[in-house]
């Protein structure tokens, strides 16, 4: 497990697709200059205050159908890793990192398959550590600093995501995915409770959140009792900002 450092890279993603980078191998920038986001959102850090990279791994033993638990132990490590600090962060589907109505960590995953099978995944994470001052426009960031009122060492924190990272993916290839999918529901932001979504043609819907299926789709449960199940880019949450009270 080898970690590379650089000054710049267009996005850890990009560069983490090279042969010369192998399973378990962590590739560190401190700016990429195309940094990307879910939904095809970019991704902006402060230099030298937060912490962006990409981790790669081979899951050859993982079916193409199942690559949501690989999502499950990624952002489920996030939150183990977080918990060291004391920091209470949880899931908003599909892996976004939140503490209370703030975000912490992005994460980025992407694929390449081997027939039926993974046969390469990147992982790409954006972990808010000591940066305190942000974009006005980003509607509800916070940083381990914001969180806890103090400094971290981000290397430290990089080690630490690692060793959580490794008992979930172990966890993962021993083929242990109840409990994956149940630590990764428990650690569900909102779960069981009311919350505004929009859909793709603009509507809003209010809905309960009841859990996740081992595909990735979101459970809701409607107003009027009848229950849905939703796939990433058919459904997105609308959380109000807290600087700008507006949706987010």
């Amino acid at each position: 497990m080898k970690v590379f450092h650089f000054e710049e890279v267009t996005s850890t993603n990009d560069l983490a697709r090279d042969a010369q980078f192998g399973h378990g191998d962590t590739i560190v920038a401190e700016r990429q200059t195309a940094g990307r986001g879910q939904r095809g959102h970019s991704w902006h850090s402060a230099e030298g205050q937060n912490l962006t990279f990409t981790l790669v791994v081979e899951p050859h033993f993982l079916a193409a159908r199942d690559q949501f638990f690989l999502s499950e132990a990624v952002a489920l490590a996030l939150c183990d890793c977080m918990a060291r600090y004391g920091i209470e962060a949880r899931i908003k589907w599909t892996n976004d990192i939140y503490v209370e109505d703030c975000k912490l960590v992005g994460i980025l995953i992407e694929h390449l398959y081997a027939g039926a099978s993974l046969r390469r995944t990147v992982i790409g994470i954006g972990l808010n550590v000591n940066q305190t001052h942000f974009d006005p426009s980003l509607p509800n960031p916070t940083s381990m600093q914001l969180e806890r009122g103090n400094t971290f060492d981000r290397e430290e924190v990089l080690r630490n995501f690692q060793t959580a990272f490794q008992g979930r993916y172990d966890q993962l290839q021993a083929g242990k995915w109840e409990a994956l999918q149940s630590d990764y529901r428990a650690r569900m932001y909102r779960l069981g409770e009311a919350q505004l979504f929009r859909l793709p043609d603009g509507e809003a819907l209010s809905a309960v959140i009841e859990g996740v299926e081992p595909d990735g789709a979101l459970i809701l449960r409607h107003e009027g009792g009848e229950r849905h199940t939703y796939r990433f880019k058919e459904i997105e949450f609308v959380i109000k900002s807290k600087k700008m009270d507006k949706d987010g």
